[in-house]
């Protein structure tokens, strides 16, 4: 079994990071990671009549044109590379950004130490700050954190401090409160040997200024917040989040209440925008057009998102209108169709050289299968965030899977396993919903106690950005 990670090494899943990061950084007069060329994009698949995947209008199955559909992980290969030409014509600027609004970024300039940290010997603990030999005289006002330089101290004498505290100077140690005791008369003792220096933390003793704190292409997690703050920073330079617009299409789609005559709930609009922020997105609208290609046509000619996500009419019904504007705007059609389960009609579309469409599938966990597919590896290599190391468990039952199609299902992790989950149809999020992470079984299923590749769920890797705003 393979551990869970970030990959730091010089694979070809780590020239995504390495290349935005230069790019962002080219008009500063820098590149961020040296001169590595991204691998060769693989060719785009070109138009091709949509495919379906499933029991409705939206999701049917058209065997004519399967065998054109793109493979699964070249899919993601491509999604990843477009957005590496994206970035190139975006030109899209580092950005300043506040520290509490840094979370879950990628460091586009290093995080260097402005100061010494400590910047003053201070206090590891409650105590005294003692001078030479003991028993000492104790003054009686104590040093707290935050004050200004304390009185020197001479041989024989200690004060009371607090952690954190400056320590005065000429002190010998910092003992203990329960290493320490007085007597009758007000003088101090040692109830066990101390060490000269004990407790103190020297200035530096972390870091001196000048000193590289955290490389560039670092995710911003709650750590380097902290770190940035005590090393005087008030802002990061950091990639800025992909600007992402969700499209919600469907006459059928009701916002609340229970379904009724042919109407059902839109589970999409609800899921979508803060899976996409988990995935470091910034979602800038949410809308619902409808089966209205008036209204497709406009959003799509008018929006200025990086990423347009459009949920339903990936098909070929009568008001599936996704295809046809996109060939009426002149967009470039680079995956049509991916051999995976659920989640076959996706589509990828590149409407602008920085713009790009994600075409999910109408029916819920196809979507899912969509935004892992190709919205994940395009918003990560447009924010510059590393790929996350591939690994693998063996799976507790067996995995039946599609005779052609690599199939995503849902799978808790138990121990050293991963178990599949029941409730895997196109239609259906509530295996999902109880999910650790996605098993990527291949053409013709996975035995029981076979390894499989698992993809983890962003919440379930880094809950933190779930919460982004």
């Amino acid at each position: 079994m393979t551990a869970r990670g970030i990959r730091t090494d010089g694979d070809a899943e780590d020239l995504d990071v390495e290349e935005v990061l230069a790019l962002v950084n080219e008009d500063n007069g820098h590149r961020a990671s040296g001169d590595h060329a991204p691998a060769p994009a693989p060719q785009p698949q070109g138009a091709r009549k949509p495919d379906r995947d499933g029991p409705d209008r939206r999701h049917g199955d058209n065997p004519d044109r399967h065998h054109r559909a793109t493979p699964w992980p070249e899919a993601r290969e491509i999604a990843a590379h477009a957005a590496l030409k994206a970035a190139r014509a975006a030109r899209r600027a580092p950005a300043s950004v506040p520290l509490d609004a840094a979370l879950g970024l990628t460091l586009a300039a290093p995080l260097t130490a402005l100061t010494d940290l400590p910047s003053f010997d201070t206090s590891a603990m409650d105590g005294w700050a003692v001078a030479g030999p003991g028993p000492w005289a104790v003054r009686e006002e104590g040093v707290l954190a935050g004050q200004a330089e304390p009185e020197t101290l001479t041989d024989g004498e200690a004060v009371r401090i607090a952690t954190g505290a400056r320590i005065p100077l000429d002190t010998t140690a910092v003992l203990r409160s329960e290493h320490g005791r007085t007597d009758t008369k007000g003088q101090l003792h040692a109830t066990r040997e101390i060490q000269h220096g004990q407790d103190i933390r020297p200035r530096g003793q972390e870091c001196r200024k000048g000193d590289q704190l955290i490389p560039v292409g670092t995710l911003v997690t709650p750590a380097v917040l902290g770190l940035a703050a005590a090393a005087g920073y008030d802002t990061v330079t950091a990639v800025p989040r992909p600007r992402v617009e969700v499209l919600v299409l469907g006459d059928e789609l009701l916002t609340e209440g229970l379904p009724h005559d042919g109407l059902i709930r839109d589970a999409l609009g609800p899921m979508l925008p803060p899976w996409l922020r988990a995935l470091g997105a910034e979602v800038t609208a949410v809308r619902r057009l409808g089966d209205d290609a008036k209204a497709l046509h406009k959003a799509l000619t008018k929006s200025g998102a990086d990423l347009i996500v459009t949920t339903g009419g990936t098909a070929a019904g009568p008001v599936d209108h996704v295809h046809p504007t996109l060939e009426r705007i002149g967009a470039e059609l680079l995956v049509d169709g991916v051999k995976v389960r659920p989640g076959h009609p996706m589509l990828l579309a590149r409407i602008k050289e920085d713009q790009h469409l994600v075409g999910l599938p109408g029916n819920p966990l196809a979507a899912v299968s969509g935004l892992l597919t190709l919205a994940e590896p395009l918003l990560r290599t447009l924010g510059a965030r590393p790929a996350p190391e591939p690994y693998t468990m063996p799976l507790k039952d067996a995995a039946h899977g599609h005779p052609y199609d690599t199939r995503l299902i849902p799978v808790v992790l138990r121990g050293d396993h991963a178990v599949p989950l029941h409730y895997q149809g196109p239609a259906m999020l509530r295996g999902m919903a109880a999910a650790d992470a996605v098993a990527v079984v291949p053409p013709g299923g996975a035995r029981a106690g076979q390894e499989a590749e698992l993809l983890d769920l962003p919440w379930a890797t880094a809950g933190i950005e779930v919460c982004f705003t």
